[in-house]
Formats: structure tokens, C-alpha cells, sequence
């Protein structure tokens, strides 16, 4: 994979900045956002022509341990009690969309794991390992980053666990 594809019109976000300075192998990959869509990560996995299931989307959730982050694939549910149980809380629910965009510095439907304006404890579904490289929200809608599941790991010291289901 090359060091990074910058598609013109783009722009960098704080996840790309927070790549490059990491000096991550990433791949920037564009696509026309549609605004009607209903399914940001469906949407990105089509228009890009990748499996879905390497295609993953960022959640946050609320717990008594305070915020966190899930990654799971897009064509799959977030396990609000595994992904409690990985964070070491005792439950979890769906973080209200204001605060994951006031916490993050993302929009909704772009938010990245990587690049938060503040850094939280992340889990990634354990399903990431089984591809080289996977495709993550690069911080607005219609631009996703591709790379190693291990390297999205080391940028959001982050750790892997059963957190999907299928719906």
C-alpha cells in the first residue's frame, strides 16, 4: 500500500495529520457522499466497491467508566454488552450523538477513531484481524482511510475483542 493516495479536493483531516506524524502507511479513499443516505458505512463500503465487512464504522458509547469507543464492521450491530465488558464496565449504552461530536471534533457519519480531540478507550472488533488492510471514516463524510487493522490498533491504543453481531 503506498504512504498515503491524497485524492485532490480532500483535505487533510486530524486523522490523516495524526497518521502522517505517526508515520502510518494509509490510503486515502474519496467517494461522493450522498446526503439522503440513510447508512454512512453501507454507502462507503458500495461506492468504494469493498466488502462490507472490512468496511467499519466508529461508535461511542457511555458507560460508568465514561465514554468509549466500538469499531465494528458496517454491516453489523455493536454489542453493547461485550463492548461494556471489554472496557471493563458493567454496561453500556449509545452515547448521545451531540457529545460523540463535541468529544471527537467529528460530524456524525464521519466521525474516525483516529484524530479525537480527545483520546478514548477504544475496541475494535476482533473481525479487523482477519484482512490486511480495513477501511475506517477518515473524519467527514465521503473519505474513508485504508489501513492495517494493526496499525489502527497502535493509533488508538486500542484493543480487539468479540464486540459485533449480526443483525
Amino acid at each position: 500500500m503506498a504512504k498515503k493516495k491524497q485524492t485532490t479536493g480532500t483535505g487533510g483531516t486530524p486523522a490523516t495529520v495524526a497518521l502522517e506524524q505517526a508515520r502510518i502507511p494509509y490510503a486515502v479513499r474519496a467517494y461522493e457522499h450522498d446526503p439522503a443516505t440513510e447508512s454512512y458505512g453501507l454507502e462507503a463500503a458500495e461506492a468504494l466497491g469493498v466488502d462490507a465487512d472490512r468496511v467499519f464504522k466508529t461508535l461511542l458509547v457511555d458507560s460508568e467508566r465514561g465514554l468509549g469507543v466500538g469499531i465494528v464492521p458496517v454491516n453489523t450491530l455493536l454489542d453493547l454488552k461485550a463492548v461494556a465488558a471489554a472496557l471493563g464496565a458493567k454496561k453500556a449504552t449509545m452515547a448521545d450523538p451531540k457529545v460523540a461530536e463535541r468529544t471527537t471534533g467529528y460530524v456524525v457519519g464521519g466521525i474516525s477513531p483516529i484524530g479525537q480531540k480527545k483520546a478514548l478507550p477504544t475496541v475494535v472488533d476482533e473481525s479487523a484481524l482477519d484482512f490486511d488492510t480495513v477501511l475506517v471514516s477518515g473524519g467527514k463524510r465521503g473519505l474513508d482511510l485504508e489501513l492495517a487493522p494493526t496499525d489502527l490498533l497502535q493509533i488508538t491504543g486500542g484493543l480487539t475483542a468479540p464486540i459485533a453481531r449480526r443483525a
